[in-house]
């Protein structure tokens, strides 16, 4: 077992391990936990009762959090003509096609997030082995594989967030940061809730959402009451 730190080991007893908090208390707790000298983030974690093994219970997508990650995303756009035009007027960082495709080849990862619009697919697909591992391939289930360049762009910049369950049915989503106030990342929290309960997949039975918990970064995780969010 791996030995903990002695921040790490004074910020767990201010929890209650065996407790399942009231979800405002839980984040009040995330934030005063948190001994990062940075501003951390603040992640949520729901175990879900889904087999992620099966394609229509793999839950993957994207929402926009109404009070945004607090971490500007850099965006880089593979677009031609006028798309290439519309990316770089919604403030995308970077725009091009195969010029940029070289430069990842050659190990270049100065970005955040991909956005491509459908024709462009061909080409970017040849950086799957690249990119894959990494989660930066862009998907249309999650909004980044399309022709309105414009709002995905503008949504990404404002707090969209990507989730995909893992191969233990976990999903973590960042909702912000440890300098944000409560209420701000309690509406960014329930808001991811109430879209992973929107996602249910049809094929999943028993109990959905397992548990709920929130940590801030390198900080001890704080269970939460889901019937309180």
């Amino acid at each position: 077992m791996a030995k903990r730190g002695k921040k790490y080991v004074e910020a767990t007893k201010l929890i209650d391990r065996s407790k399942a908090y009231d979800a405002k208390e839980a984040i009040e707790l995330a934030k005063k936990t948190s001994f990062v000298k940075f501003d951390a983030t603040v992640e949520a974690a729901f175990r879900l009762g889904v087999d992620p093994k099966k394609a229509d219970q793999n839950i993957r997508g994207a929402v926009v959090l109404p009070n945004g990650t607090g971490k500007v995303q850099r965006v880089l756009v593979f677009a031609k003509g006028e798309k290439a035009k519309e990316a770089e007027a919604a403030g995308a960082d970077y725009v091009g096609d195969s010029d940029y495709i070289n430069k990842i080849q050659q190990g270049w990862f100065d970005f955040d997030v991909i956005v491509a619009t459908p024709d462009m697919m061909g080409e970017v697909g040849k950086l799957g082995r690249v990119l894959g591992p990494k989660g930066l391939m862009p998907n249309p289930k999650t909004g980044t594989v399309t022709f309105d360049v414009d709002r995905a762009v503008k949504e990404i910049k404002a707090g969209k967030v990507e989730y995909r369950v893992d191969k233990a049915g976990i999903i973590h989503v960042p909702i912000g940061k440890v300098s944000f106030d409560t209420d701000k990342l309690f509406e960014n929290f329930a808001t991811i809730y109430d879209t992973l309960l929107k996602a249910k997949p049809a094929a999943a039975k028993g109990t959905y959402v397992k548990n709920v918990a929130v940590s801030s970064t390198m900080g001890p995780g704080v269970k939460v009451d889901p019937t309180t969010i």
